[in-house]
């Protein structure tokens, strides 16, 4: 067959030129703004001319996106209401190095706006649940009475993305409007908190201000240092955003009302959980979230000033309550300190108060790490033993009535033999009076029957209830029923993955007893190799 023959300039290099019309029909412009164009970019450019080209690109105008986010957020509420996803994406953004479709400066503006912020939650005290997944750090602050949650990724190297699996181009569009945004709202919050702003650290010097951070560790190291300052303040009056509640003599409590109060009182002994506390930070522990979480409740931290900038006391102040450490043991320890794991500071705040710091000792199985960010009352929901535990106690009191029977039944197992004579006569007596009381009950058997009372077979019930069921379904119409059996299927779903989480509980909880039984046996051995016989004991005394 005869191939047919290619049209001109439609492969190799002559279709990487592009024609004067093809280029005025693509920039939509006219012919003399076109020759503008050219004269003012091209000609300057070509003749080396790179003031007038320096020129012409300062006076270029540029995108504001201000009057955007004010017709999106009339209010300062409706924005704290729209700002987890725009602190999320700025807190990953603030996380990138220079990518091809990120700007090296957009990266430095989220890294600036998201720590103006978290400044801003320290000092209103506004922090109300942490929690570390796999994804990064889950944090919940309330601001103006709204809820705000948002993820900051776990520092790890960075590995660059292709192209196809993340779209880069697209998430730097919605940080280049979430970035004013963010600028709008830390401007009203410090306002708000009689804060200057931009942010002015009382501690930080304006050589050090301006230092030029090239290594990312060094910048990282410098943004911790920063969350360990206080901010300066435009007047002494003391902000307090605490609410009160108005207190009427009508006679009868409202349970809304006590609620509040309760929730209130809490909130006020949270914001001050740490206070009156020292921690010091090990070069293991991740610093920036600790130092996040204690500032925000009243405490204070430091770290090892040789190894990072920014630290307000030594390792070997007597006044330290709480060293952080994730590692199994220590060499140099102060009797003085507890020495637990980072898990322990993220417990207390979820609990609202101070965990017993025996669990989250250097070496110890730390406790399941729950998430506080889920409801109590949920549907169709896995809830593990510990944490129904938090919401009702007589579960944790069954759960150690358990653990003392599975402890006991061995030693019961082992008494049994010696007392199954005792109870074979108990047994035999206990059988005479049954069956004296059932001859007097024959005897004393009046002649005049009772009505029967009506029994429902359960089966039946169950069938009639299934038939209803089923044509309550068929009720449905047709424009709904896809819906539903996506519900449905929902539904099965979760109902299969609650059941594989509670068979993997059940399994995990046998192992550990049978673990345990193995050590208790292990111990008992032991102890009998080491201790001497009766016999031998004879044969030394005689």
């Amino acid at each position: 067959m005869v191939s047919k023959r290619k049209k001109k300039y439609t492969t190799g290099e002559g279709a990487q030129f592009m024609t004067r019309k093809a280029a005025l029909k693509k920039l939509q412009l006219s012919l003399n703004d076109f020759r503008r164009l050219c004269i003012l970019k091209g000609r300057a450019r070509a003749v080396r001319d790179f003031e007038k080209l320096n020129r012409y690109l300062n006076n270029h105008p540029t995108l504001k996106l201000d009057h955007i986010v004010k017709e999106r957020y009339p209010t300062f509420i409706d924005a704290l209401r729209d700002l987890d996803d725009c602190l999320t994406l700025c807190f990953l953004f603030s996380t990138f190095p220079s990518l091809a479709h990120v700007p090296r400066d957009q990266s430095a503006l989220c890294r600036r706006l998201t720590l103006e912020f978290v400044h801003a939650v320290i000092e209103a005290k506004a922090l109300r649940k942490v929690f570390i997944s796999i994804k990064g750090y889950y944090f919940q602050a309330e601001v103006k009475g709204q809820t705000i949650t948002w993820i900051v990724p776990h520092h790890f190297s960075f590995t660059p993305q292709s192209k196809a699996e993340v779209d880069f181009k697209i998430m730097s569009t919605f940080v280049e409007f979430y970035t004013v945004m963010l600028g709008f709202v830390n401007f009203r919050i410090y306002h708000s908190l009689n804060l200057y702003y931009p942010p002015k650290f009382s501690a930080i010097t304006q050589g050090e201000n301006e230092k030029s951070l090239v290594d990312e560790d060094i910048f990282v190291a410098e943004r911790v240092a920063g969350l360990n300052l206080p901010l300066s303040k435009t007047s002494n009056e003391s902000v307090d955003e605490d609410l009160e509640i108005d207190n009427f003599d009508t006679g009868e409590e409202d349970a809304e009302k006590i609620e509040a109060k309760k929730e209130m009182e809490t909130i006020k002994k949270l914001k001050t959980l740490f206070k009156g506390l020292k921690f010091f930070l090990n070069r293991e522990v991740p610093r920036e979230p600790l130092v996040f979480i204690i500032r925000c409740f009243g405490g204070e931290v430091s770290w090892d000033k040789t190894l990072f900038v920014g630290s307000t006391f030594d390792e070997n102040d007597e006044s330290i309550t709480h060293q952080i450490v994730d590692r199994p043991s220590m060499d140099k320890q102060y009797i003085s300190r507890y020495y637990v794991q980072p898990q322990w500071v993220f417990d207390s705040v979820n609990a609202r108060d101070l965990m017993p710091v025996n669990k989250y000792f250097m070496g110890e199985i730390l406790p399941p790490h729950l998430s506080p960010f889920i409801d109590k009352e949920r549907d169709q929901q896995y809830i593990p033993p510990e944490e129904r535990a938090l919401y009702d106690p007589s579960v944790l009191e069954e759960q150690h009535k358990k653990d003392e029977k599975g402890d006991e039944s061995d030693e019961d197992k082992e008494e049994e033999s010696d007392e199954v004579s005792g109870e074979d006569d108990v047994e035999g007596e206990k059988n005479e009076e049954e069956n004296e009381s059932e001859n007097t009950s024959q005897k004393l058997k009046l002649s005049v029957s009772t009505g029967e009372v009506y029994k429902e077979v359960p089966w039946e019930k169950n069938r009639q209830e299934q038939q209803e069921y089923r044509l309550r379904e068929k009720m449905i119409k047709k424009k709904h029923r896809k819906l539903y059996k996506s519900m449905m299927e929902g539904k099965k779903d979760r109902a299969k993955e609650i059941w594989l989480l509670r068979k993997k509980r059940r399994l995990h909880d046998e192992k550990q007893a049978e673990e345990k039984k193995a050590k208790k046996k292990q111990g008992k051995s032991n102890s009998e190799f080491q201790k001497p016989s009766k016999k031998v004991k004879r044969i030394k005394t005689q």
